[in-house]
């Protein structure tokens, strides 16, 4: 029996439209396990981390120097601890390594340190893992929530004058959070995203 040769273009024709039906099918199976996905597998599961700014001055070289150059500083909002423990603690993380600082430079990393994040600092917590919102504020109700949340501790200028990006704004405000200021998991992500929203890094924001 005589079968009709189709050209390659042709035959990639067909075989999208016979397996249409079943790329259908595959896409929705792969929606709806998204939408079945937990909250914190939607974000990645991740927790926020903190964001720290190397310093300024004689100790900023040492650290972009000897610290920078193997590892990021963002881990030391972890911990608030005195120049006892922090000498400790960097004693152990480097145990068996060979790091060539001297001792002047090493005690510039230390004062650092404890200045930032010593004993009575507050240390970043390490749980946090961003909820899905649905719902978004109005500029009143974010004002408001600011007002409540914010202002018992410092001037809303503070806010009104910043301006960083999404993530940074979570950073933040997890950090005020931790030091007072009242706040649910999903106002604390409305929040975000409204000030991402106004008062973000857009020139026009």
């Amino acid at each position: 029996m005589f079968r009709k040769k189709y050209s390659l273009p042709v035959l990639s024709v067909l075989c999208v439209l016979r397996g249409g039906a079943l790329a259908l099918w595959l896409i929705a199976v792969v929606m709806a396990a998204a939408t079945m996905a937990p909250v914190a597998a939607q974000f990645g599961g991740k927790p926020t981390r903190p964001q720290v700014e190397t310093p300024k001055g004689p100790v900023r070289q040492v650290i972009l120097k000897n610290c920078a150059s193997c590892h990021g500083i963002d881990d030391y909002a972890y911990y608030a601890l005195d120049r006892a423990g922090w000498n400790a603690l960097i004693e152990t993380k480097h145990k068996g390594l060979t790091v060539p600082i001297s001792d002047a430079d090493r005690s510039l990393v230390l004062d650092w340190v404890v200045a930032k994040f010593g004993p009575d600092s507050t240390k970043f917590p390490r749980a946090y893992v961003p909820p899905e919102i649905t719902t978004f504020f109005t500029d009143a109700e974010a004002e408001a929530l600011l007002g409540r949340a914010c202002t018992s501790c410092h001037a809303v200028d503070q806010v009104n004058e910043a301006r960083f990006s999404a993530d940074r704004w979570r950073v933040v405000t997890v950090d005020m959070r931790e030091r007072g200021a009242v706040l649910t998991d999903e106002e604390l992500e409305r929040l975000v995203e409204w000030l991402s929203r106004v008062k973000g890094i857009n020139p026009n924001q």
